[in-house]
């Protein structure tokens, strides 16, 4: 009886859990879709939760405000790879293949990067990935460390550029390239910001 009881009492704590694993994971994709189509100023708590099929006081509990709403659907990493691995002639080429990769398999980036054109919440979280992740990975490369931030932002301004002309503005000459070809004219410009003497 007492084994019956304690069974059922476990059960029952796991089915609430997943519920709200479930709960979380829908108010986030509806957030993210939902920022990423109106920005962050016009994005709602309430069409939110329309999306995810739930009431408002259900995101408030769950993330506290909008703001933590955001920081929570946009949190990225960018699985940038380890420098120190890969050969001095060739991290421009292995950070554009990297990149390519990584704009075509997440969506979450993508729609960063669509919302921080015209936002500034969102640009300030994208320009906090990038700083926190791309400079130690530049530091690995760069030959005078106190230009490593400033190789690192020319770097972040490529590959960034490149996203929003490939993937976001879908600017036809741009999205008619091959990987190949983006990687052959994009890997050395990053390989001299990364790799070439202070001009």
């Amino acid at each position: 009886m007492t084994s019956s009881a304690s069974n059922s009492t476990r059960g029952s704590g796991r089915a609430p859990a997943r519920r709200s694993e479930a709960t979380r994971t829908a108010i986030l994709a509806a957030a993210r879709e939902r920022f990423a189509a109106d920005g962050y100023e016009r994005a709602t708590i309430r069409a939110i939760a329309k999306d995810a099929r739930i009431d408002p006081s259900m995101v408030m509990r769950y993330f506290g405000s909008k703001e933590g709403l955001f920081a929570a659907a946009v949190t990225l990493d960018l699985r940038l790879p380890d420098l120190t691995q890969v050969p001095r002639d060739e991290v421009g080429r292995a950070l554009v293949t990297h990149f390519l990769r990584l704009w075509e398999e997440n969506e979450e980036l993508t729609a960063m990067l669509r919302v921080g054109v015209t936002d500034q919440t969102a640009a300030e979280r994208l320009q906090g990935v990038f700083r926190d992740q791309l400079m130690p990975v530049a530091r690995q490369a760069c030959p005078d460390p106190e230009q490593v931030p400033a190789r690192a932002g020319l770097c972040a301004a490529q590959v960034l550029g490149v996203a929003l002309t490939r993937y976001v503005l879908r600017l036809p000459p741009v999205v008619a390239l091959h990987h190949e070809e983006v990687v052959a004219w994009v890997g050395p410009t990053i390989q001299r910001y990364l790799t070439a003497p202070s001009p």
